[in-house]
């Protein structure tokens, strides 16, 4: 069984949303059990079932151009297991939401990257093409705000998150099988 963890914080449901979405693209694989982790109400059990993973996909809004403080907190509270190198050689990937069409989502995906980089971890980004890049492409294309290093959302700020676009959860499920696709392949290679 490959076990991948999403451990993630959402202010407002966005981000939980898209949490939601990974997590139902790494279980759709088979042998894969994924489960959610809400970095702000983290218990020991919900810490060892991180440490127990072989994968962790990170996620957080983008606020003010980063990761929110909670995941931040979440971050910082991680380095006993950064010092003891307890995630290393675990595969990681990240995703965010923010109101704005870019909203500097790149910097807290390249924020998550570097922490998992730190952990010693194996960062896997999408392997979608851009969409919504041509004159043909739309609001409903996979990928549509054109991030390789993660996958991004965009949502309204006056709107919940029920509102988000189909098209942004569809990606991140997919970021959610690769990983788990990743985390598959790399268990056979060390069997």
């Amino acid at each position: 069984m490959t076990r991948i963890a999403i451990a993630y914080h959402s202010g407002y449901g966005h981000t939980q949303r898209q949490a939601e979405a990974v997590r139902a693209g790494a279980a759709a694989i088979a042998g894969v059990e994924a489960t959610l982790h809400a970095v702000d109400a983290l218990d020991e059990a919900q810490w060892a079932a991180l440490d127990a993973a072989d994968a962790i996909v990170f996620g957080a809004p983008t606020y003010m151009g980063s990761a929110s403080a909670k995941f931040k907190a979440f971050m910082d509270e991680s380095s006993k297991r950064w010092f003891s190198q307890v995630w290393k050689d675990k595969v990681a990937a990240g995703f965010t939401t923010s109101a704005s069409q870019s909203g500097d989502k790149l910097n807290t995906l390249l924020q998550l990257m570097v922490y998992a980089n730190q952990h010693a971890m194996l960062w896997v980004g999408l392997d979608l093409m851009p969409g919504n890049n041509n004159s043909k492409g739309s609001v409903n294309d996979l990928n549509r705000l054109g991030s390789f290093s993660g996958a991004m959302a965009q949502a309204n700020a006056d709107q919940g998150a029920d509102a988000m676009l189909e098209s942004d959860l569809k990606t991140a499920e997919r970021l959610g099988a690769r990983v788990a696709e990743t985390a598959q392949a790399l268990q056979r290679g060390r069997a």
